[in-house]
């Protein structure tokens, strides 16, 4: 199976630097003119055979019209970006005195929750859930989705691999492209860089 990750563009939220996920934010002129330079340069996949998946939020939406026009998809909620809760639109200048945010951001065990939010643990959860649904489906699939979500991703595929969480972090408009068999190795490349594929070990 081929599972191709593209992350939305770029939003106010980008730009300021602020913890985003259920915010219902367009992308930007900036966002939309770079995710149609990024199509032009040929680096998203055709859709032909794919299962589109969205996480059905307006800078997704948008993202992907972008680059396909408007297209059929299905939208899966498990594919929203973190629940940031009472930190949601705020910067870490804005957070970084907080006894609540300096807890969550030096938690080691993913356990601890943005108040009234997630915690990393169970963003994983949800995230890898909906990921095993595409996967059931066994069809070649497309997911334009978030930051976050594709990083947790990535993360649990490839977890022998020595990257950090914002590591896996793409740019927007930009992702990755994962073959995933049955049985044996599998790897990844970036959408911009598909030459660049990498090999790993069994998962």
């Amino acid at each position: 199976m081929i599972l191709h990750l593209i992350r939305h563009g770029q939003t106010l939220a980008n730009q300021q630097r602020l913890y985003c996920g259920k915010t219902d934010l367009p992308l930007t002129e900036s966002g939309k003119n770079g995710i149609k330079l990024l199509a032009s340069l040929g680096i998203y996949p055709p859709l032909e055979g794919l299962a589109v998946y969205t996480s059905g939020l307006l800078r997704v939406r948008q993202t992907l019209e972008a680059i396909y026009g408007k297209v059929p998809c299905l939208e899966l909620s498990a594919f929203r970006e973190m629940d940031f809760g009472a930190f949601e639109m705020k910067s870490y200048e804005q957070l970084k005195e907080n006894p609540a945010y300096i807890a969550w951001i030096e938690d080691q065990t993913g356990s601890v929750a943005c108040p009234g939010g997630e915690s990393q643990a169970i963003f994983a959860r949800r995230v890898i859930t909906g990921f095993q649904e595409v996967v059931d489906k066994g069809m070649p699939a497309l997911v334009v989705c978030h930051g976050g979500v594709i990083t947790c991703l990535m993360q649990h595929l490839f977890p022998k691999e020595p990257r950090h969480f914002y590591q896996w972090q793409p740019r927007p408009g930009e992702g990755y492209t994962v073959h995933l068999p049955k049985e044996g190795t599998c790897y990844f490349s970036d959408l911009s860089k598909p030459q660049q594929g990498l090999l790993f070990s069994e998962r």
